[in-house]
Order: C-alpha cells, then structure tokens, then sequence
C-alpha cells in the first residue's frame, strides 16, 4: 500500500507564473516529496517537456512525480505514476500499460464512485471537490468533510486524497475528516516566492496536529 505524504502539491502554470520544473524546485524546497504535473493549455509536445525537465529535477532531490491525465507522458518519461479522472484511459487499461510498478491514482466525486473505485487496479483515489474551488471548471458538487469521512469508512485504511478548494486553515480538519493526504493548489502556488515557506508551515503544522 503506498504511503502518501499528509501535503499532496499540484502543479498549475496559470496560477503560479512558473514553468513545472520550477514550481517543483519551490515545492521541493518547502519539503514535498510527492507532486502531480498537471497541465490543461499546453499541447502534449510542449507538457512532454516541460514534464521532462521537472523530472529531472525531481530525481536529483527524491520526488516522486505523479503526471496528470496522460498515460502516454507518464509512460514516455518513466514517471512514478499517473492520476487519471473519471474521463481519461480506465485504470484497467492504464495498468496494463504501465506495469505494477506505476502508482496509478483515480479521481472520485462521490461515495458510489469511491466503493466502485476499490474495484480498479489503483493505488489511490482521490475525492472531491471538497470545498468550492476556482481552480477547476465545470466541478462537480463539494462533498463537503462529511463526504469525506463517509469514504474513509467506506474503503477501511486505502488511500486517499481529498481535494478541491482546501485552505491551509482547513487542510488539519480535512485530514481529522479521514484523508491521508491533502492535495493543494493555489493556496500553494498563488504567491510563488513563499510557495517553500508555506508548505513547509503546512507539513510542520500537520505533524503537530497529529501528535
């Protein structure tokens, strides 16, 4: 069973002004160990090399990257893994491509999807929106920390992630809900220079609210 870090970063172009790579090296400095690229403007050529250069780095410092949506990207590079959503490649598929040794996460909006998720060859899923968010368009309904701890119960000690519109502020509550990990955004991203200083107070302050 994977072992997920408590802070799961996101990367997104648009809402910090960097390239992938750089927003890992930020993220990296400020302790991540786990990050999804996740790219929705570029084409596959130029998120191929964007994703290339991010993993680069990510080797030199120990991270493992998760690629949004593209199996083929994931693939290509040798990623860690892929997250895919309910509209991308089936897991089943996925994990006959990529082998055992690929972490292949799945998204779900709702607790049938997540009892139906157990069902599929994955490593994780993930569940939300959990608040509103901005980030994502045409998001389904928030599930609110409720729909959190209802999936917890539902799939016993499996991993999961809970996104969608969490603040700093909540992410301890989201984590109190059932979430192994927390999977964030702008809160991260939004002012680049202090991307490393805040995911480092998010982790410090998560460890302390487990103790």
């Amino acid at each position: 069973m994977i072992d997920l870090p408590r802070v799961y970063p996101i990367t997104d172009t648009e809402i910090s002004g960097l390239s992938h790579a750089d927003q890992l090296a930020n993220l990296s400095d400020g302790g991540a160990t786990f990050v999804q690229l996740r790219e929705k403007k570029l084409s596959p050529a130029q998120f191929f090399r964007e994703a290339m250069l991010a993993l680069q780095l990510a080797r030199q410092r120990g991270v493992r990257v998760i690629i949004n949506d593209r199996v083929d990207i994931a693939l290509a590079l040798r990623a860690d893994g892929v997250h895919l959503g309910q509209d991308d490649l089936p897991p089943e598929a996925a994990r006959r491509l990529l082998g055992n040794e690929f972490t292949i996460g799945f998204s779900t909006h709702n607790l049938e999807q997540a009892r139906q998720a157990m069902k599929l060859p994955i490593d994780y899923l993930a569940i939300g929106p959990v608040f509103p968010t901005n980030t994502k368009s045409n998001s389904e309904p928030t599930v609110g920390l409720a729909g959190v701890s209802a999936v917890r119960k539902a799939v016993g000690d499996f991993p999961i992630v809970a996104i969608g519109g969490i603040t700093l502020s909540a992410a301890a509550d989201v984590i109190d809900a059932g979430a192994s990990s927390v999977a964030l955004i702008s809160a991260l991203l939004a002012t680049s220079g202090s991307t490393p200083k805040i995911v480092r107070e998010l982790f410090r302050t998560l460890e302390q609210h487990g103790n």
